[in-house]
């Protein structure tokens, strides 16, 4: 084949293979569009995947969302702390988190940040060029004791 003719063969495909009757394979014709909430969902499933993350969400954050979750269709708060910016091919999450107490800040950051990047490029394709991670809260172990405790006795 000559130079010409295999210049001509891959015109109009981005992987050099040669086109066939100007069409690319199946799998390459049209666009995927990822809507900013697959991203957000993705990232907060991947940052909750970490032990050492309690919650995430500032405090206001999170007491709206125990509002909007006991509300019928409120959702289920699963971008709770979570802020994406998605273009065509790369993707920037913003995580505000609450770090179970005695955990080492820096190494669970690397953690969240790592099992993010990796669940966000595997299942979107996108490269993530940023993990921001605001901790804005330790939870100390009995600070869940005394909440579900107010909470019984709203309820009786």
């Amino acid at each position: 084949m000559t130079e010409t003719t295999q210049r001509r063969n891959t015109a109009g495909r981005q992987d050099g293979a040669p086109s066939q009757g100007g069409r690319g394979a199946p799998g390459t014709r049209g666009n995927t569009a990822i809507a900013d909430t697959v991203v957000a969902k993705i990232a907060g499933m991947a940052a909750r995947e970490i032990p050492e993350v309690h919650s995430l969400g500032g405090s206001m954050t999170r007491a709206f969302g125990a509002v909007r979750q006991r509300v019928p269709g409120g959702g289920s708060g699963v971008t709770q702390g979570v802020k994406v910016e998605v273009g065509e091919r790369q993707a920037a999450v913003d995580l505000d988190v609450v770090i179970e107490y005695g955990a080492a800040i820096v190494d669970t950051a690397a953690d969240v940040r790592t099992n993010v990047v990796n669940a966000v490029e595997r299942m979107t394709g996108l490269e993530v060029v940023e993990v921001n991670i605001a901790v804005d809260d330790v939870h100390l172990p009995d600070e869940e004791d005394e909440s579900e405790e107010q909470e019984g006795r709203r309820v009786s």
